[in-house]
C-alpha cells in the first residue's frame, strides 16, 4: 500500500513487522532532507544574527553617547545653578553688611566733630576750679567713647596709622615730610582719621608720610 507524506515524498509498507511509526520517521527523514538539515539551517542564520547584533551594538553606542551628552549638560546645568546660588547669597550678605555705609559716614561728621572738640580744650583749664568746663568737657569724652563703642558694634574700625608703613588702600597722601627716627614710607602724621566697615576702607586716613632723605 502506498501513500503520501507531507512534502510528496512516497513510502510503501512492506513487512507487515514494520510498526505504525515507521512511515513517521520516514516521512521526518525525508522531510530533513529535503530542507537541507538543521546545520544548514543554522548556517543561513549566523549571518542574519551578526547583522542584527552589529546593528544592536550601534544603537547601544547611540544611546550611551547621548546619555553621556545628558549627563554632562545636567552636570553644567547644576555646576551654573550653585555658581548663581552663591553669588546671590554674597550679594544678600554685601547689602546686609554695607547696607549702613551711607548712614555711617554721615555719623563720621559727627564724631569728627566731637573729636575737634574734646582736642581744642586746654588739658590746664580742665580742673576742679573750673567745674563747669570739666562737666562738660567730661560728657563730651564720655559721648566720643560711647559713639567709637556703636562704631564698633556695627563693624567700623577707626584708621589711626600714626608709625604704621603707608598703605593707598587704607591711606591717603597729603604730603611727605622728613621725619628722623622713622623709616621712610612711614606715617608721620594723620590730620583726619580713616574709618573701615567689615574690612573695606570707607574713609581712607588723610595722612603725611616721611619722606626718603
Amino acid at each position: 500500500m502506498a501513500g503520501l507524506c507531507a512534502r510528496g515524498v512516497r513510502y510503501i509498507l512492506t513487512a507487515p513487522s514494520l510498526s505504525r511509526r515507521t512511515p513517521r520517521l520516514l516521512c521526518t527523514a525525508a522531510q530533513q532532507k529535503s530542507s537541507g538539515g538543521p546545520e544548514e539551517e543554522t548556517a543561513a542564520q549566523k549571518p542574519e544574527q551578526g547583522a542584527a547584533e552589529k546593528v544592536l551594538a550601534e544603537e547601544k553606542g547611540q544611546l550611551e553617547d547621548q546619555l553621556k551628552e545628558v549627563t554632562d549638560k545636567y552636570k553644567r546645568a547644576l555646576a551654573d545653578t550653585e555658581n548663581l546660588r552663591q553669588r546671590s547669597q554674597k550679594l544678600v550678605d554685601d547689602a546686609k553688611l554695607y547696607g549702613i555705609q551711607a548712614f555711617c559716614k554721615d555719623l563720621l561728621e559727627v564724631a569728627d566733630i566731637l573729636e575737634k572738640a574734646t582736642q581744642s580744650v586746654p588739658k590746664e583749664e580742665v580742673s576742679s576750679q573750673n567745674p563747669h568746663l570739666k562737666n562738660l568737657f567730661d560728657g563730651l569724652v564720655m559721648t566720643q567713647v560711647q559713639i567709637q563703642k556703636v562704631f564698633t558694634k556695627h563693624g567700623l574700625v577707626k584708621l589711626d596709622p600714626v608709625g604704621l608703613k603707608f598703605d593707598p588702600y587704607e591711606h591717603e597722601a597729603l604730603f611727605h615730610i622728613p621725619f628722623e627716627g622713622q623709616e621712610p614710607g612711614t606715617v608721620a602724621t594723620v590730620t583726619k582719621v580713616g574709618y573701615k566697615l567689615h574690612g573695606r576702607t570707607l574713609r581712607p586716613a588723610l595722612v603725611g608720610v616721611v619722606k626718603a632723605p
